[in-house]
């Protein structure tokens, strides 16, 4: 699927494959259980055969779901509505209320809020010129992914900086807020949909830390501890690492396998010690224990940054499920969440 092709240009199942891992799995299955059998090969394939996916295409997706709803809900029924109805009967308050304010609030954001909805390289284009303190309140406004992809794409020289300075802010005077909002604004035509003043601070530098590059985020956190060695070991004692996995219940694991891929979580254990591969491994069944087991034995070792990656990748799963109350991540994380 070309990467510059606009979402009216590719073709139906692919726009529901987008559409479906925007959900999430579980929720991806509950809605294949209704299709036919034809359907969901051609959803499936194409699901299988996404790659690099930008926010852009997904809400430019997302976008067109939401006009055709409203082209076939328009006997006096709000498209908006109709959606948020509909989202919170099939996934329930809580899952629908991230997904909610991705398909109808991004569409109108503005300011600060519209760069949430930016491709990660356009925010970064947009602040690496402005003063560092303006970029780490930027990025402590973003959420924590957004923000790690964002400090990777700057130069390497601000990267330290920027993160101490997130790490150090207590909060903004909305004042302040209101005119960097402004700023934004005039920048991509813009808006007032500032929701706190309360951004920044130990937490979200550490989640952003969390959530980038291991080699980066080592480099970043020396470099914080040349210029303040206290500051670096308090980010790193939130920071929360594969390792402190082992820390979570048996109940919050089982919980957590459900969100992963057996692919994935092969990778990911191929880097963890022998405790928690034995603490995912007794909470799966014995059977797909073994399976896994063996998959990971038949594939040999693995690129470094491939483990890392997967590993990654259930981290911010299970940030996700601690967010929403789900389960409850031990370790020296605990605080974080």
């Amino acid at each position: 699927m070309a990467e510059a092709t606009p979402a009216a240009g590719i073709s139906g199942a692919e726009r529901a494959a987008i559409l479906l891992m925007s959900l999430g799995e579980a929720e991806a299955a509950e809605v294949l259980k209704h299709m036919g059998a034809k359907d969901v090969q051609k959803v499936g394939q194409a699901m299988a055969s996404l790659t690099n996916v930008t926010r852009e295409r997904a809400n430019e997706v997302m976008d067109r779901f939401v006009m055709e709803l409203d082209n076939q809900t328009a006997l006096g029924v709000g498209a908006d509505d109709y959606v948020r109805r509909v989202l919170v009967g099939a996934l329930g308050e809580d899952k629908a209320s991230g997904l909610i304010d991705r398909i109808l609030l991004g569409r109108n954001s503005k300011g600060l809020e519209a760069l949430k909805w930016m491709e990660t390289r356009a925010v970064a284009d947009l602040v690496r010129n402005e003063h560092p303190q303006i970029v780490a309140i930027v990025l402590a406004y973003l959420d924590p992914d957004q923000a790690a992809e964002v400090l990777e794409l700057l130069p390497e020289r601000m990267r330290g900086d920027v993160l101490m300075r997130i790490a150090r802010l207590d909060g903004i005077q909305p004042a302040a807020l209101r005119e960097l909002d402004e700023i934004m604004e005039k920048q991509f035509s813009g808006g007032n949909n500032l929701k706190s003043s309360s951004v920044g601070g130990l937490k979200v530098a550490a989640g952003i830390l969390n959530l980038m590059d291991s080699a980066m985020e080592q480099t970043i956190v020396a470099r914080i501890g040349e210029v303040d060695a206290d500051l670096s070991q308090r980010i790193q004692d939130l920071m929360f690492v594969f390792d402190d996995l082992g820390e979570v219940d048996d109940r919050g694991i089982q919980t957590l396998l459900r969100d992963l891929s057996t692919e994935t979580l092969g990778m990911a254990l191929k880097g963890a010690d022998a405790r928690i591969k034995d603490k995912f491994v007794k909470n799966m069944s014995k059977r797909a224990g073994e399976m896994l087991l063996e998959d990971m034995e038949a594939k040999g070792p693995a690129r470094v940054s491939d483990v890392e990656a997967a590993q990654k990748e259930i981290l911010a799963a299970a940030r996700r499920l601690a967010d929403a109350g789900t389960i409850s991540l031990g370790g020296k994380g605990e605080d974080f969440v």
